[in-house]
């Protein structure tokens, strides 16, 4: 085969990977890997997990703190079950009970950990780490007035006819354990950190 075939039959096989690829590009086709814009999906688990991280470690301080002034271990727990359980809640002491509790907590750690890491990985990814520490204690303490004062003041009134959560838990109590809840997302964040996985074809 002389020289000009053979490039002749390069270019039709290069010609028949072109139409081989924009056929697999076309309707249908799997999405490209890894993705090319931010990855929703992947930052919402991420956030779930590691706002478990913030929970446990905001429920710790309560429960240090807790100890230190004389108080029942698991008293944050008591004052939230005043929710469901009213004023029954503070005297809350069966481990199961208490393990729920404890259970919802973390829980709710994990809803509230999906903005803090989607803010911290979607816009201060690269941000200094003084600025990512003003970005989580605002974002603390945003939460803090929200819940407490934002719902919490009205609706366990208006559901059970007190507001023991906000009545029972002092202001700055409730403010750090938020801010601890949100310092933690900023330290265990790297964790939450996508890399894709790639084959060892693929990398090289």
């Amino acid at each position: 085969m002389d020289q000009e075939a053979k490039r002749r039959e390069l270019e039709e096989l290069r010609q028949r990977v072109r139409q081989l690829e924009e056929e697999l590009a076309g309707p249908g086709a799997e999405p490209p890997w890894p993705p090319q814009s931010y990855y929703v999906a992947y930052h919402v688990l991420a956030g779930c997990v590691l706002g478990m991280f913030g929970a446990m470690a905001s429920l710790l301080f309560n429960v240090v703190g807790s100890l230190l002034v004389g108080q029942h271990p698991l008293y944050l727990i008591q004052v939230y079950l005043t929710f469901p359980l009213k004023e029954s809640g503070l005297r809350a002491t069966g481990g199961l009970v208490l393990a729920i509790g404890c259970c919802l907590y973390l829980a709710t750690g994990m809803l509230f950990g999906i903005p803090f890491h989607i803010v911290l990985s979607r816009w201060f990814a690269q941000a200094a780490w003084l600025t990512r520490f003003g970005v989580v204690s605002v974002l603390g303490v945003g939460l803090w007035l929200v819940n407490f004062y934002g719902i919490l003041s009205w609706l366990q009134p208006l559901l059970f006819g007190k507001a023991w959560i906000v009545e029972e838990i002092p202001w700055w109590v409730a403010a750090l354990t938020h801010l601890v809840f949100g310092w933690t997302m900023l330290l265990v964040q790297p964790l939450g950190t996508f890399v894709p996985y790639r084959l060892d074809g693929e990398a090289r």
